[in-house]
């Protein structure tokens, strides 16, 4: 009879902890680079940070504006 194979222990996964590293980039192995789409995919995600931050700066003024507002008597 062949003596049982090591199996090594196995940690319980928390529902909070992120899948592993290796596990989410397999995905991606093997794929080529492509420098259009990456500079597509880069300037999309700048104009939406700069959508962002604008509507903020917007939103804080229309803040201080109304704090501002004298209280009518």
């Amino acid at each position: 009879m062949p003596a049982p194979a090591s199996v090594p222990p196995v940690a319980a996964k928390e529902e909070w902890q992120p899948p592993p590293v290796a596990e989410v980039l397999a995905a991606y192995a093997g794929r080529v680079k492509d420098s259009a789409t990456a500079m597509r995919g880069a300037a999309r995600v700048r104009d939406s940070l700069n959508r962002a931050r604008t509507a903020a700066a917007q939103r804080r003024a229309a803040q201080r504006t109304a704090r501002r507002t004298p209280k009518s008597a």
